[in-house]
């Protein structure tokens, strides 16, 4: 097999994630030494841009990307801590090899664009400011007076009494509810938010298990009673259902209602995206807008516009790309660059804002949540994206 050929076959297998660890390290040694252009010109191809003769002339900034891939592996040692992660069927240490999954995301992304631009200077960024920390388990509980309890900051135990119903917090960090609700009969109500760069698991009172993403909040009794157990989400919660057929479970987010009886399912209800977003994993749930319902099968994925006009069904949901927030990484499949800010926007607790045209960039790859945003940020300057940061969590996106 000659060079041409194992670089396309290896640019193949890491654009659909079945690169081996070992794969991607042959990768990035073929793209150190790739004085040719060979990977511009494969991607090329692949966008089907261009004629052999224009694809020929392609201008290949070797220096520039060799000091692209040296600044990725230089990255801070102390963000690859090996994490097994699910991706694609695949088990990979995803933190060991980030840098891989950056690399892709320069293939995909910026080797295309710099094949194609006249080469500028390189990207001038503001003057170094503090870095910021991602995101960690951090969560408000309200109670049904008012009151609230910093969960982030609240030692283990039992941290309050709702009724006949403790509210327990466990040794590895959950809330968990146990008892048998207000003996007056009167339903109680609690609410968890996480902050922006927050997140947290709540264990609700029949035994469900629901997972927080930052930015969200959940409502709900503090003991399920009548005919049916009701809960109110904002942002994005995963839950692992209880079964009850006796008492279904239902979750409220905007102008969706999604009914459950026993099921493993994820929900995206940011108000800033463009839909509602159910998928489901295990189980059978029915999501329903105003007059219209849609049974869901394991692997489906529901979207309910923001105007709640009908709801469209993907029958192959990406459930990985779906569930790395909660696997403890971003995952990108094509996505534009105001998607992935959004995420970044979530989790490091920044606002973003775009200065004229937004950059014209799809983003390819997976990246850990545990790092820091001037590491996340970094890759995204490989792809010749400019920025600035302003009072410390502003982040300028300039054309």
């Amino acid at each position: 097999m000659s060079t041409s050929e194992r670089l396309t076959y290896l640019l193949e297998q890491a654009r659909l994630r079945r690169a081996t660890s070992a794969e991607y390290r042959e990768l990035l040694q073929l793209i150190s030494s790739d004085e040719q252009g060979e990977i511009v010109r494969l991607l090329d191809t692949w966008h089907g841009a261009g004629t052999t003769e224009s694809t020929a002339s392609t201008e290949y900034d070797h220096a520039y990307w060799q000091q692209a891939v040296k600044e990725i592996l230089d990255a801070d040692n102390s963000a690859r801590q090996p994490v097994m992660l699910p991706v694609k069927n695949r088990i990979y240490f995803l933190q060991r090899y980030w840098w891989a999954a950056a690399c892709i995301i320069l293939l995909t992304a910026g080797a295309y664009y710099l094949s194609k631009q006249t080469r500028q200077p390189a990207v001038a960024v503001a003057s170094p400011v503090k870095d910021i920390a991602p995101g960690g388990n951090r969560a408000v509980l309200t109670l049904s007076d008012g009151s609230q309890i910093t969960l982030d900051s609240a030692g283990n135990g039992i941290l309050a009494q709702q009724g006949n119903t403790r509210i327990t917090k466990l040794s590895n960090g959950q809330l968990a509810y146990s008892g048998s609700g207000n003996p007056e009969g009167k339903i109680l109500y609690n609410t968890m938010s996480t902050p922006p760069g927050g997140q947290y698991q709540l264990i609700l009172p029949d035994g469900t298990g629901v997972w927080l993403n930052a930015a969200s909040s959940i409502s709900y009794p503090t003991a399920f009673t009548g005919n049916e157990r009701s809960v109110t989400v904002t942002g994005e919660a995963y839950f692992e259902v209880v079964k009850n057929e006796k008492m279904p479970f239902r979750v409220k987010a905007g102008n969706t209602t999604i009914d459950v009886l026993g099921t493993h399912f994820n929900i995206n209800a940011y108000k800033d995206e463009a839909s509602i977003n159910t998928t489901l994993l295990e189980g059978a749930v029915r999501v329903n807008i105003a007059q219209q319902q849609q049974q869901l099968r394991p692997g489906q994925q529901a979207r309910v516009m923001a105007n709640g006009a009908s709801i469209q069904v993907v029958d192959h949901a990406d459930i990985s790309e779906v569930m790395a927030w909660k696997a403890g990484f971003f995952s990108f499949n094509d996505a534009d660059l105001p998607a992935v800010m959004r995420q970044l926007s979530r989790w490091y607790n920044v606002e973003v804002k775009y200065e004229g045209r937004i950059p014209q960039r799809v983003f390819t790859g997976e990246i850990g949540r545990n790092l820091t945003l001037s590491q996340v940020l970094k890759g995204l300057t490989k792809t010749r994206i400019k920025y600035r940061i302003e009072n410390g969590n502003r982040i300028i996106i300039q054309p």
